[in-house]
């Protein structure tokens, strides 16, 4: 089914829903930017219900889901999902909400406890769980000395190496306070 004939199922459903106002966005709804969206949450009153055809047309993330629909509640109005059967304006609907973030909120801390398993393994292991380093010290090396002799600038260097320019300017800055340290140190004689 094409994209034009699921939006025209999808204004149906609402219209028979007795929707009033549809806001309809062209941006994913794995985006968060989505002026559409935007501008119905901000026009939001209380008694107001917020009608999606299906979940995902308001947020393929879980998590995200969840705070959007707070923050529907926290305007005053109910949230009614049609495919899903989910209506926030009733007890039933409400409490299906309460389960869905309870099991978001296990989700959430089995992959936390993942993690924290995975490091204290890589720990044991003698790994330190750090991410690679961008560079090698070679390419520090020729990062500072065109940078520093004024042969290139910190921003090609990034994009010769397709590094992110912050790597650049912390491997130049490490050069600089490794000169600084050998120029400071003092010098003792031999007595």
């Amino acid at each position: 089914m094409g994209d034009s004939q699921n939006a025209a199922l999808q204004r149906r459903a609402l219209a028979d829903a007795g929707v009033g106002r549809v806001f309809e966005e062209a941006a994913s709804g794995a985006q968060w930017d989505r002026p559409e969206l935007h501008r119905m949450l901000d026009q939001l009153r209380p008694g107001d219900v917020v009608v999606v055809w299906k979940l995902d047309r308001l947020s393929r993330s879980l998590g995200d889901l969840l705070r959007l629909i707070e923050r529907i509640a926290a305007a005053g109005a109910g949230f009614r999902s049609l495919t899903e059967a989910i209506d926030t304006t009733t007890a039933a609907g409400r409490a299906m909400m309460q389960m869905v973030g309870m099991f978001a909120e296990f989700e959430r801390a089995m992959i936390r406890e993942r993690t924290a398993a995975g490091l204290a393994a890589a720990r044991a292991e003698g790994r330190i769980g750090d991410r690679r380093p961008g560079l090698k010290e070679v390419q520090r090396a020729e990062i500072v000395e065109n940078v520093l002799t004024d042969r290139r600038t910190a921003a090609q260097m990034a994009r010769f190496f397709q590094v992110n320019e912050a790597t650049v300017s912390r491997a130049i800055a490490a050069a600089r306070a490794a000169s600084d340290h050998l120029v400071s140190t003092p010098q003792r004689s031999g007595a």
